[in-house]
């Protein structure tokens, strides 16, 4: 059957007798078959490497990058704009031929730069940016639609069965029969999975599907699409340039910046152990603080000089007495008190800004030194328990919340 004849059979869902007889009554398949039926896959990217000709040069945008998801778990790839995270998953997908390294998933290899196995035949679901939702066909007929028209395509009974299965683990056997013009912008976003999802592929991509949903509906989905891939036990790769959205989804994150993965570790490590300033920048809020290491504690903690004070931390080996690194501590790790206590990492400070955003409050202090500021740091606490806006404070840096990155 052609894509166009496909089309036409199944634009009106309506006029499926096998969906009509589901609008009589209880829907009579259960998700058991989706939930039970495969797994997910083993996916292995060993040295990838993509560049484009821009201007007459090659222009290299992935730099032999390399990760492997295990089955059944979800990675996210993080990162800027231009970092390369996108043409990373359209390499995995096979919608971008590779210029090296290979991609292989559950030891079948996928690419090697030379050889190119088609989309069609990777057995992967892909759910893109802007949902690519056909707007002339039903919801059911959007869902159906791939099973009709891919390499080895299912009987129609077989197809009608298994769009039908997706469209109810996202909730949208209900509405099968409408136009997909009709849905929300987060229903749209179900369909795009339920669509990727019929074929039960053994790894899902995902290309910033949540970026066009406002912040509320984002968070929802953001919950309801982990729930989902850890029922299914599907393995998953996810593409963001959202750092909660991947620190809240995944099992394993990976920065990426300038074509390469920069840190690759599970999300409370990539937040509280960044492995360069990069990675301590880009994910979430950060003060970083400039230092010179004077000595060492009994326990191997650095005593580092900042601000014109001595500070306590952990610090990495290779970093000798005399060395300039940054320390970092997040600002939800910085505690306020009225006046000086004994505990060490202790700054005298002027409350210079105080910012209410709703669950949090965030305040800004300059540091002060010898009666002249020296710094600045950014601080976050519970909404009713802040200091007031030029108030003078003493700062507590735990040394256990503090981190040493060399220069």
């Amino acid at each position: 059957m052609t894509a166009a004849r496909s089309a036409g059979a199944f634009a009106d869902a309506s006029l499926d007798p096998e969906y009509k007889h589901r609008r009589r009554g209880p829907a009579v398949t259960t998700t058991a078959d989706m939930t039970d039926a495969r797994g997910g896959g083993r996916l292995v990217v060993d040295g990838l490497q993509k560049q484009y000709r821009l201007d007459g040069a090659e222009v290299p945008v992935v730099k032999g990058v390399s990760f492997t998801i295990e089955p059944g778990t979800f990675t996210s790839l993080l990162g800027p704009s231009g970092c390369g995270k996108t043409t990373t998953l359209r390499c995995v997908a096979g919608l971008e031929t590779s210029d090296g390294g290979v991609i292989s998933l559950d030891g079948r290899v996928l690419s090697t730069g030379s050889e190119h196995v088609s989309p069609d035949k990777r057995d992967v679901g892909m759910v893109f940016q802007n949902y690519a939702i056909w707007p002339h066909m039903s919801v059911f007929a959007n869902a159906v639609f791939p099973l009709q028209v891919s390499a080895g395509k299912l009987p129609k009974k077989e197809a009608r069965k298994r769009a039908m299965e997706a469209l109810e683990l996202v909730q949208l056997d209900a509405y099968a029969h409408r136009p997909a013009t009709a849905l929300s912008g987060g229903q749209q976003q179900r369909l795009a999975l339920a669509r990727a999802l019929a074929h039960r592929p053994r790894l899902l991509l995902l290309d910033e599907p949540l970026s066009n949903l406002d912040a509320k509906l984002r968070d929802t989905m953001r919950n309801e699409l982990r729930g989902l891939q850890q029922r299914l036990g599907i393995t998953a790769l996810y593409v963001t340039h959202d750092q909660s959205e991947a620190l809240s989804m995944s099992d394993r994150v990976a920065v990426m910046n300038g074509g390469r993965i920069v840190q690759e570790a599970a999300p409370k490590e990539l937040y509280f152990a960044p492995a360069d300033r990069f990675v301590a920048d880009f994910v979430g809020r950060v003060n970083l603080i400039p230092a010179v290491v004077r000595d060492r504690d009994a326990n191997g903690d650095a005593l580092v000089e900042a601000f014109g004070t001595k500070l306590v931390t952990p610090c990495p080996a290779g970093s000798g007495t005399g060395a300039e690194v940054t320390v970092t501590i997040r600002p939800e790790s910085v505690r306020w008190h009225e006046a000086s206590v004994d505990r060490p990492n202790l700054l005298a400070a002027r409350v210079a800004r105080v910012e209410f955003l709703g669950e949090i409050v965030e305040y800004e202090a300059e540091i002060v030194h010898e009666q002249t500021t020296v710094g600045r740091i950014v601080a976050r606490g519970a909404p009713m328990d802040s200091p007031a806006e030029g108030s003078s404070v003493f700062l507590e840096l735990a040394p256990q919340a503090c981190r040493v990155l060399a220069a």
